[in-house]
């Protein structure tokens, strides 16, 4: 087995980015989802009920993020944290408070028009502080920035070919992986190898599951071009449903790396523990 796709989304729900090798630290990905567009409340948005998010792209530099979409041109946001920006109480599901740094009037002018509502974009500074909530999965010190739970979720490419299989059986067009959002994608398993795996190894780095992915509506959202259908919810609700509480489709296993700082390339070996 091995480590076949790596994927940054710098903003939670934006588009993502495909990049080769990505450093670690306690928070996940370096520049993974430490943005994120909140409503004048501070509640964060997503393609849930903004499926016009997943027009905007996203690209990182060392030091700026660029957002870009068609018609609307580009902007350039820094990265770094700046001690003088003011800071906005935020929420993301139940973790309420947290505090962002917000980006300024001009991404929040930017975002605003393409998306056709008021809203921030704001950013993890020095005051932001997220512990993970999941107590059955989490370790003290396991912290998390702007994803739904948890910092990882890996899925393998053998997954997803029995999915498009079942779904080419019934007619239905083939999905690609941007569909499901993954931070790591495997080769080299069986389909839902990723499942049973407890603790595994990347390189040289560990992680433990956290449980199994529950997909939501964001997995029937075209990613170029923010069309909605019904799969592959409809598909996956055949064979995925979860054992324990059937109203859940699962999709993806979520994971928690127990290193705290390290590096992952493509190609890295991946083995389980």
């Amino acid at each position: 087995m091995h480590l076949a796709g790596l994927f940054i989304h710098p903003v939670k729900s934006l588009r993502a980015c495909a990049v080769d090798a990505a450093t670690v630290d306690a928070m996940g990905l370096v520049g993974d989802r430490r943005f994120l567009v909140v409503d004048e409340a501070g509640r964060f948005l997503t393609q849930r009920t903004l499926p016009r998010m997943a027009l905007v792209a996203t690209a990182l530099s060392a030091h700026t993020l660029t957002l870009s979409a068609g018609g609307a041109g580009e902007l350039r946001v820094p990265r770094a944290s700046d001690p003088g920006a003011p800071l906005r109480p935020v929420s993301v599901w139940s973790s309420e408070g947290l505090q962002a740094e917000d980006c300024g009037d001009a991404p929040a002018q930017w975002l605003g028009d393409f998306l056709s509502l008021k809203c921030r974009l704001v950013r993890i500074g020095a005051a932001f502080q997220r512990p993970m909530l999941k107590p059955k999965a989490t370790r003290p010190g396991d912290i998390v920035g702007f994803a739904d739970a948890y910092p990882f979720l890996v899925i393998s490419e053998a997954s997803l070919a029995d999915l498009n299989d079942r779904l080419a059986a019934r007619g239905e067009a083939t999905l690609p992986m941007n569909r499901f959002r993954p931070n790591l994608v495997v080769a080299g398993c069986p389909a839902f190898a990723e499942d049973t795996w407890p603790r595994l190894r990347i390189g040289g780095m560990t992680f433990r599951a956290g449980g199994p992915c529950a997909r939501c509506v964001v997995t029937t959202t075209d990613q170029l071009t923010a069309e909605r259908g019904k799969e592959p919810l409809r598909t996956l609700a055949g064979y995925r449903r979860d054992p324990i509480d059937p109203t859940d489709v699962n999709f993806g296993q979520n994971l928690i790396h127990e290193m705290k700082s390290g590096t992952l390339r493509i190609g890295d070996p991946v083995e389980m523990l």
